[in-house]
C-alpha cells in the first residue's frame, strides 16, 4: 500500500464535524465506529436513522414527520420523508446579521458584498415582486444570468415561494437555451444584458429577446444591467441608474412579454420574506444533462433531497462551518453553482466569481482567495491541470493561511495534479477529488477531512450512498474496473424528468443496465485503501480487442508531456474492431511529427499496457467541450463516424467539431 500524500493530524481529525457526528451516533446508538468505513456501512444498513440524524445534526428547519421512508426497497419508487414540511430558502437564510453572505468579484475588478441581513432583504423584495407578477408554488422561473449576486437572490426569492428554479449561463446559444427552457415553460425569465469573459464584454440583449419571443410561457423578463457601452460598472457598490418604465417583447401577434429592469422589479416595501413549507419531494430545481446526444434531459430535483445532500457534503464531507468562506468556480449552468449557494445553510459565506479563471496570468482566483480568506477552494480538474502547465505557483505568490480544503470535480483528477496541489498550492490542505453529478445533485464518491489523501484516489464513498462497482453480470468487484452503481435508494434521486409522463426515459437512463439498481455510467474501481478511482464514462470507454480501457488512463500519460496542451481519445470502429485514436492539441508553434508520435506512444506503452497505445495520433487545433468545461468524447466519436451531433448548442466551442470530420489520417 502506497503512503498517503497528506494525513490530518490527530487533533485536526478530532476537531472535524464528521468526528462530532460520529461521536453523536456512538452516544445515541451505542455503536463503536472504529473507522469511517464502519460509519459508512451503518449509514447504508440504517439509512432511515442516518438521514434523520443528519437532519437534526445539521439543524434543518422544518418538520420531519413520523416516517423517514416508504417502500425503501424500491428504486425508483421509494418515498423519503413523506410527511415532512420544509422550505429551501428558509434554511439558506436562517442566519442573521452583518456577516458576509455573498462576496462577488469579476475579472474586470468589480467587487460587491452582501451581508446575511442585506441578502434577506433583497430576497424579500424579489419574493414580493414575483408574487405580484402572479408566480405561485409549482410555477417555473428561469434565468440567463452569470454568477453574480442577483442570480442567488433570484433563486432564493423563487424557491421561497415554492416555485421551481432553473438557470442557464449567458454564454449558451439561443437554441441551447430554448432546448432547455421550452421543455419547462417558465413564467418569468431573469436575464442579463451582457457578460464579461477574457477581457471582452459580450452583449446578450438581442439573444435574450429572441429567446423570450420564442418562449410563449414567459410573461415577464427581468433585466439585470451588468454591462454598458462605457467603463465597466459591473454590479459594484453603486448600482447603475435603472432605466425608467418598462418595455415589451414583440412576439409576432402573441401576447407581449413585459420587460422590467431589476431595480424597478425590486421597488416594493417588503422587508421580510415569508416561508411557506412544502413536502419533501416538492419540485425545487430543474437541471439538465449536457445534451450532446439529443435534447437535454430536464431532471427535476426536490426540496428535501437537495438540501439534505448538500448540507451533508458541506458539513460532514467538507468540514464547512459557520463563518467559513466557500468558493467553487462555476457558471450558473453547472450543478456546482447550486451546491455552492447551499453553503449558506451552514452559515458560511459564498464566494462568487464571474469571468475567465485565467485572468491576471492565471492568478485571479488566487488573488480572490487571498483577499477574502477562502477556507474552501473548489474548481475543476481541467483548471488545476491548466495552471500547473502555466507554471502558476500559489504557494509562492499568495498567502493562504485560512485555506483548509481544495475540491475538484468535472473529470478525473490526474495523479500529477494531486502532486501539484501539495507542492504548489499548500502542503497542509485537504484535497478532495469528488464525483457524482447533475443527475443526483450530490456525490457518490466524496472527500473526508479526517482521512488520508492518496495520490490519484477519491477518498471515500459518500455517507448514505450505497455505492459499489459491478461487473457485466452484476457481481460486486474489488480492485477491478467496473460499472459504478448504487444499490439502495437515496433522497436526491430525480423526482422525474419533464415531458416523460410514464417515466420511461427516466428508467432507461439509470435502471435498464441493472434492473432495480442505479447504474451511473462511470467506469471505476474500489482501491486497496477503500477509496475510488474513476477513469471516465463507461459509455465512452475504449474497447480495443474486447478489452475495456478508461480514457483517463491515457490522458494521465499523454498530458504529462510538455508538448501536449490537451488531448481527447475515442474508439474508432475500423475493420470489424475498435481501435484507439488519440487527438492532441499541442503547444503554440509545434507540429506533430513522427518523433513526437513515437514519444507519445512510448509514454503510454511504458506506463499502461500495449492495448492502451493508440493506433493513430492526430493533431487538432482545438478540442470541443461543454459549457461546464468537460471534453465531449461522444460528440467527437459521432463526428469521426459521420453521425450528426444533435445538440451542438450544448458546446462552448462547437466549431471545434469540424477539426475531426473526414480526417484522411483515419481512413486507413
Amino acid at each position: 500500500m502506497t503512503a498517503p500524500l497528506w494525513t490530518p493530524s490527530p487533533e485536526r481529525a478530532a476537531a472535524t464535524r464528521i468526528a462530532a457526528f460520529t461521536q453523536h451516533l456512538r452516544d445515541k446508538y451505542g455503536q463503536r465506529f472504529p473507522d469511517y468505513w464502519s460509519l459508512w456501512r451503518w449509514s447504508i444498513a440504517n439509512k432511515e436513522y442516518f438521514w434523520r440524524e443528519l437532519w437534526d445534526f445539521c439543524g434543518i428547519i422544518g418538520e420531519q414527520g413520523a416516517r423517514a421512508l416508504i417502500d425503501g426497497h424500491l428504486m425508483p419508487g421509494a418515498r423519503w420523508f413523506p410527511d415532512a414540511q420544509l422550505n429551501f430558502a428558509e434554511n439558506l437564510l436562517k442566519k442573521r446579521g452583518d456577516d458576509d453572505a455573498l462576496v462577488f468579484w469579476n475579472e474586470h475588478g468589480a467587487r460587491r458584498r452582501l451581508s446575511f441581513d442585506a441578502l434577506r432583504l433583497d430576497v424579500a423584495r424579489v419574493q414580493q415582486a414575483l408574487r405580484d407578477a402572479g408566480v405561485q408554488a409549482g410555477d417555473r422561473v428561469a434565468s440567463i444570468l452569470p454568477n453574480i449576486p442577483e442570480a442567488a437572490i433570484a433563486m432564493l426569492g423563487t424557491t421561497s415561494l415554492g416555485a421551481t428554479w432553473s438557470s442557464s449561463s449567458p454564454d449558451f446559444g439561443v437554441q441551447g437555451v430554448l432546448d432547455r427552457f421550452t421543455q419547462i415553460a417558465p413564467k418569468v425569465l431573469f436575464a442579463v444584458n451582457g457578460y464579461f469573459y477574457n477581457g471582452k464584454a459580450v452583449d446578450t440583449r438581442d439573444k435574450v429577446r429572441e429567446i423570450a419571443a420564442r418562449l410563449p410561457s414567459v410573461e415577464r423578463v427581468v433585466w439585470v444591467e451588468y454591462i454598458d457601452d462605457h467603463p465597466v460598472h459591473g454590479v459594484g457598490a453603486a448600482p447603475p441608474r435603472p432605466r425608467p418604465g418598462s418595455a415589451t417583447v414583440d412576439r409576432g401577434g402573441a401576447a407581449p412579454t413585459e420587460e422590467t429592469p431589476w431595480h424597478d422589479f425590486l421597488a416594493n416595501d417588503a422587508t421580510e420574506p415569508s416561508f411557506e413549507r412544502f413536502p419533501f419531494d416538492h419540485p425545487l430545481v430543474i437541471v439538465y444533462s449536457s445534451g450532446t446526444t439529443g435534447l437535454p434531459k430536464c431532471m427535476v430535483h426536490g426540496v428535501g433531497g437537495t438540501l439534505l445532500q448538500h448540507v451533508k457534503e458541506h458539513v460532514l464531507h467538507s468540514d464547512v462551518r459557520d463563518g467559513d468562506r466557500v468558493f467553487y468556480f462555476s457558471t450558473t449552468g453547472w450543478v456546482m453553482w447550486n451546491w455552492l449557494i447551499s453553503g449558506l445553510a451552514t452559515g458560511a459565506a459564498c464566494m462568487l466569481y464571474d469571468g475567465s479563471p485565467f485572468a491576471n496570468g492565471g492568478r485571479i482566483l488566487w488573488d480572490f482567495a487571498e483577499a477574502e480568506r477562502f477556507t474552501l477552494f473548489g474548481t475543476s480538474a481541467k483548471y488545476i491541470d491548466a495552471i500547473k502547465k502555466a507554471g502558476v505557483v500559489p504557494r509562492r505568490s499568495h498567502q493562504l493561511p485560512a485555506l483548509r480544503a481544495v475540491l475538484s470535480t468535472g473529470s478525473p483528477l490526474l495523479p500529477e495534479s494531486f502532486d501539484y496541489v501539495y507542492e504548489c498550492v499548500k502542503p497542509d490542505v485537504h484535497l478532495a477529488s469528488i464525483s457524482g453529478g447533475t443527475d443526483i445533485m450530490a456525490c457518490f464518491a466524496a472527500g473526508n477531512p479526517a482521512l488520508p489523501v492518496y495520490r490519484g484516489e477519491l477518498q471515500c464513498r459518500g455517507l448514505g450512498m450505497a455505492t459499489d462497482v459491478f461487473d457485466e453480470d452484476g457481481r460486486a468487484l474489488a480492485g477491478e474496473m467496473g460499472e459504478l452503481v448504487c444499490t439502495q435508494t437515496f433522497p436526491s434521486m430525480p423526482l422525474y424528468f419533464m415531458n416523460d409522463p410514464d417515466g420511461a426515459r427516466y428508467r432507461a437512463s439509470y435502471f435498464e443496465r441493472f434492473p432495480g439498481l442505479w447504474c451511473h455510467g462511470d467506469w471505476c474501481q474500489i482501491t486497496a485503501n477503500d477509496g475510488m478511482v474513476i477513469v471516465g464514462r463507461s459509455d465512452a470507454t475504449l474497447n480495443p480487442g474486447g478489452v475495456r480501457i478508461g480514457t483517463a488512463e491515457i490522458y494521465r500519460q499523454v498530458e504529462t508531456l510538455p508538448e501536449v496542451v490537451e488531448s481527447i481519445v475515442i474508439g474508432q470502429q475500423f475493420q470489424g474492431d475498435a481501435r484507439v485514436v488519440l487527438f492532441v492539441k499541442l503547444a503554440d508553434g509545434l507540429r506533430l511529427d513522427v518523433a513526437l508520435i513515437e514519444r507519445i506512444k512510448q509514454r503510454i506503452r511504458e506506463n499502461t499496457t500495449p492495448r492502451h497505445v493508440p493506433a493513430k495520433v492526430v493533431q487538432v487545433p482545438d478540442i470541443p467541450r461543454t459549457k461546464s468545461n468537460k471534453i465531449v468524447e461522444l460528440a467527437v466519436r459521432d463526428v469521426v463516424h459521420g453521425r450528426n451531433v444533435k445538440n451542438v448548442d450544448a458546446l462552448a466551442n462547437p466549431e471545434a467539431l469540424e477539426y475531426f470530420r473526414n480526417r484522411r489520417e483515419l481512413a486507413d
